[in-house]
């Protein structure tokens, strides 16, 4: 077996136990800091993807062709490198609201990742459950660690009993898939799958797989636990499920829908635009009555799977493209809105939007910031958000031709967008146009937590002024899955 191209992922988990190690010998007063070297740590295991001898840059399949490295799993493993480093930080802004135990929270956060990393190269069923297993179970516990609270115990029972729900669904269908083909890998399985085009038992059991993957992007009608864990989980947490969790979603999703079952796919069209028109009128229309931030986004979570799912049911190479390049504005864009959330309400008994109310006499960068995160959400130019949905939505036309429902699937999404003014902007009318302004005192930032501010805004205003080499990068990745075209 060639260990050589899982260096990143063993560096990874090795990295997440130094730092439970580390929590035995390190003072009380120092574990905070184990949050920004564990960050710092992952920040230069980013670079190194990019400038070393990473095993991101080979191509190659090892443990008997399960984990396989190419471009499309080393665009999702930086992905996840860098939204983990962020996270980390913000964790740390967050840690004086946990009560103990803030080194495993970093590690936990850092194990999640490595659960990511596994599922960007999952080749296999059984590469696929144990990767999505181990990002799920450390999501259990990264969910219920403010245990103190009881919206946040809320959340982990929920969290546990439909994902472990879902989890059932897909080994189910893993099953009856195995049962009737008699195959795990991804490559061996599309080489038969048109074969069983009509078998039911097939049928079913992918169908079941999509349940579980459904789950994890929060598709409809598989989101009910969104907004519950969103609000009641930390909010590094429910960064981090909101990012990496929903892009490790779609790229087991992207994997087994045109690298295992290919022929299936190509006529399951109708699927996937009923199924991603549902998601975005969901989202959109329940995210309106929302005073909770984190509720609301865990809302408009659900809206921007449907919008990725435009990609995914448009069945081309253009169109899994966009879905990279959202995936890579959504980071940032997130991203920020959850700083400013850990950052601006950490001492509030609540994440009320009314809470927000002064925030630009308060901190003017942070202000700004939430400010340019719900209009890069909205899909407002010139941002990453403008330029993602655009995108998806020209890969979604250009089908129309050929199946009229895609015309009513783009109709709907910009019916989407224009939903979704509404409270984005309520966010923004808050922020400046609050006529209860209260006298609070200035906000204070640590250096790091300002460098990740940094860091979302120039993600967000590059990727929608210069978006052609993060499409690149994009397109090549997808290539790379040998995806269909119609």
């Amino acid at each position: 077996m060639n260990l050589s191209l899982m260096s990143l992922e063993i560096s990874v988990v090795v990295l997440g136990i130094v730092v439970l190690l580390a929590d035995l010998w390190m003072p009380a007063e120092r574990k905070r800091m184990l949050g920004y070297a564990a960050a710092a740590a992952l920040g230069l295991l980013f670079v190194n993807t990019f400038v070393g001898q990473c095993s991101c840059n080979s191509d190659g399949t090892t443990a008997g062709g399960m984990f396989i490295q190419d471009a499309f799993s080393g665009f999702f493993k930086r992905f996840f490198l860098l939204a983990a480093a962020l996270v980390l930080v913000l964790a740390v802004e967050f840690s004086d609201r946990i009560a103990a135990g803030v080194s495993e929270y970093y590690s936990l956060i850092i194990f999640a990742l490595a659960g990511m990393l596994f599922a960007a190269s999952a080749n296999d069923f059984t590469m696929l459950f144990v990767s999505i297993e181990l990002i799920t179970i450390t999501f259990y516990v990264l969910t219920i660690f403010t245990r103190g609270k009881v919206t946040s115990l809320e959340a982990g029972v929920k969290y546990l009993i439909l994902g472990a729900l879902s989890s059932a669904f897909m080994i189910y269908g893993i099953a009856l898939v195995w049962g009737t083909t008699g195959k795990f890998n991804f490559n061996e399985l599309a080489a038969v799958s048109s074969q069983f085009a009509e078998n039911k038992l097939f049928l079913f059991g992918v169908l079941f797989i999509l349940v579980g993957l459904g789950f994890k992007i929060a598709a409809f009608p598989f989101q009910m636990w969104t907004p519950d864990v969103y609000q009641g989980a930390p909010t590094p947490t429910a960064a981090f499920l909101a990012v990496g969790s929903k892009a490790a979603g779609f790229v087991l999703l992207l994997r087994f829908l045109f690298v295992a079952i290919p022929s299936v796919t190509a006529h399951w069209d109708k699927l996937l635009i009923i199924v991603s028109a549902i998601t975005i009128l969901y989202g959109n229309l329940c995210a309106i009555p929302q005073r909770n931030l984190k509720r609301l986004l865990g809302y408009s979570s659900i809206a921007h799977a449907g919008y990725l799912l435009l990609g995914v049911a448009a069945l081309t190479g253009a169109g899994q493209a966009a879905v990279l390049y959202y995936l890579g504005g959504y980071l940032f864009t997130t991203l920020a809105a959850f700083a400013v959330i850990a950052i601006a309400m950490r001492h509030l008994d609540s994440e009320d939007i009314g809470g927000l109310a002064g925030l630009h006499q308060r901190s003017p960068l942070l202000a700004a910031t939430l400010t340019i995160a719900m209009v890069s959400l909205a899909g407002i130019p010139p941002l990453a958000g403008f330029f993602g949905k655009f995108l998806l939505l020209k890969a979604v036309i250009e089908q129309g031709a050929t199946n009229h429902g895609y015309y009513c699937l783009a109709f709907t999404a910009l019916v989407g967008v224009v939903i979704s003014l509404y409270y984005y902007f309520g966010v923004v009318r808050a922020i400046y146009f609050s006529k209860e302004t209260p006298d609070a005192p200035p906000i204070t930032m640590s250096l790091p937590a300002k460098l990740v501010i940094v860091i979302c805004l120039a993600g967000m205003f590059y990727l929608g002024l210069f978006p052609s080499k993060m499409l690149n990068l994009a397109s090549e990745a997808t290539f790379a899955l040998g995806l269909i075209a119609r």
